[in-house]
């Protein structure tokens, strides 16, 4: 999230505020409901994800590829859903921060890593697709489960290291004009926050845009070419495939229009765009509206390994069985088999 997109504080306390554009009701609407909805992204994100990682982690054999990036996705989505109803709350108090000071950047950086790591294992979801179906007879060497855990490691601190100017400049401070103490970006000068609005915008969403949509092409194409006909229908590939597209194109649908908000905006507030106050209201609504629809992404996740991906229900069922035979036989043997398979994840 960037500058404004990321400062909905601020946004609703302009909109409702005595600034250079008229109040408009809408605002009322939209924050009574946010509150509800965020805590309710929250609830079922938490358990949803939960469920997705203990099933990956539980069941006997090794995660592939594929899983170990989807399992870090779902990872990633849980650290977003847990940080959500630290914000409701905020939301709840009027935007007048009620937690201490340095909670106020810890929050905002877990929804930011959020925001990174998931566009960049998307990415990693989307070359492996890509080198599975495309270039077929190279997929042994490339795709190997240590390369795959070590490009999550990457990813993971390169959403960190994305996310350091939220901490260096995301804080509490006491707004007079409208008497609240809000969590906000406090940038030294304008200059800066473009920088960091820059540098969201080619890091989070133009470079990893580029490559999830020329692989997803690709996929599409190998999947329509006649030669994809020697994989019958239980062939593995083809049904991972049809799970990372379906998350893809759920990806796709929940942050484009967040990402296309967010160029908007810097348009509008380095002033290369001009537009009336209506325009602009509109645009700070949509921004509610489209973060909405971002975090909307972290609870589809699960359901939709349940819906499309026939190899992940395989998995709960026989991770169910696995946990009935061991009911009896005390929990020693599953703490000794989820330490190991939790090495698979990360």
């Amino acid at each position: 999230m960037n500058s404004t997109a990321a400062d909905p504080s601020v946004i609703a306390l302009q909109a409702n505020g005595s600034g250079v554009c008229p109040d408009s009701h809408i605002w009322d609407w939209i924050h009574a409901i946010q509150p509800v909805y965020i805590l309710a992204i929250s609830v079922l994100g938490i358990l949803g994800n939960l469920f997705v990682l203990l099933v990956f982690c539980l069941h006997k054999t090794s995660c592939t590829v594929a899983e170990i990036y989807l399992s870090n996705l779902a990872a990633a989505d849980l650290v977003l859903v847990s940080c959500l109803p630290f914000w409701a709350v905020n939301v709840a108090h009027g935007f007048d921060w009620p937690f201490e000071a340095f909670m106020c950047p810890l929050v905002i950086l877990g929804i930011k890593i959020n925001a990174y790591c998931s566009v960049y294992f998307m990415v990693l979801v989307s070359l492996d697709r890509y080198v599975a179906l495309v270039h077929t007879m190279s997929h042994g060497m490339m795709r190997r489960p240590k390369w795959a855990k070590l490009g999550c490691g990457l990813v993971w601190g390169l959403g960190l290291a994305l996310s350091v100017p939220t901490l260096v400049y995301r804080r509490s401070m006491y707004i007079a004009e409208y008497n609240v103490t809000a969590c906000s970006s406090d940038y030294p000068d304008y200059a800066t926050m473009l920088a960091c609005d820059v540098l969201a915008i080619a890091f989070g969403c133009l470079l990893p845009g580029c490559v999830i949509s020329y692989c997803t092409v690709k996929i599409v194409q190998a999947l329509k070419n006649k030669a994809m006909e020697r994989y019958n229908a239980e062939n593995t590939e083809r049904k991972a495939t049809r799970l990372v597209l379906a998350v893809l194109v759920a990806f796709l649908i929940c942050w484009v229009p967040f990402h296309l908000y967010t160029i908007v905006d810097v348009f509008l507030r380095a002033e290369v765009l001009k537009a009336p106050c209506a325009v602009v209201i509109f645009v700070e609504v949509c921004s509610q509206i489209c973060t909405f629809m971002a975090f909307s992404n972290s609870v589809l996740n699960p359901m939709l390994y349940v819906i499309v991906g026939k190899n992940f229900r395989k998995k709960v069922r026989e991770v169910f069985e696995q946990l009935l035979k061991q009911r009896g036989a005390g929990g020693g043997s599953m703490r000794s088999q989820l330490s190991s398979t939790l090495k698979t994840l990360v």
